[in-house]
C-alpha cells in the first residue's frame, strides 16, 4: 500500500507545472526605482542600521553608472522575501499531511 501511494505521490509531483514569477517592468529606469526603494521608511531604517545615512544609499546610488544600476535593480528583482513558501512548496507539504493522515 505504501510502495503505491509512494509512486503515486511522486507521479503526481513530477507532473506538477513550475510557475516563475518575475517583476513586471514599469515606466521610468531603473535609478529610479532602485532611489524609490531606498526612500521606503523600512528601507531606510535598515540602512541605518547598517550606518548608511538615506541621503548618502541616494547619492551613491546617483553616481552609478547605468550598468551597475541595472545590475543591482537586477539582484533587488531576484531576492526572495524572507518567510516565503511558494505556491509548490504549500501544495508540497498538504499533500504530505494529506498522505500521512490517509496511511495512519
Amino acid at each position: 500500500m505504501r510502495r503505491i501511494l509512494t509512486a503515486l505521490f511522486m507521479g503526481l509531483v513530477m507532473a506538477l507545472p513550475q510557475a516563475h514569477a518575475g517583476m513586471i517592468p514599469t515606466e521610468g529606469s531603473e535609478r529610479d526605482r532602485v532611489l524609490t526603494l531606498i526612500e521606503r521608511p523600512e528601507v531606510a531604517a535598515e540602512l541605518e542600521k547598517m550606518g548608511i545615512a538615506a541621503d548618502e544609499a541616494k547619492a551613491r546610488v546617483s553616481a552609478m553608472t547605468e550598468a551597475e544600476v541595472a545590475s543591482l535593480a537586477g539582484r533587488l528583482d531576484t531576492a526572495v522575501a524572507g518567510g516565503a513558501v511558494s505556491n509548490t512548496d504549500f501544495l508540497l507539504i498538504l499533500i504530505l499531511i494529506l498522505l500521512v493522515a490517509i496511511v495512519i
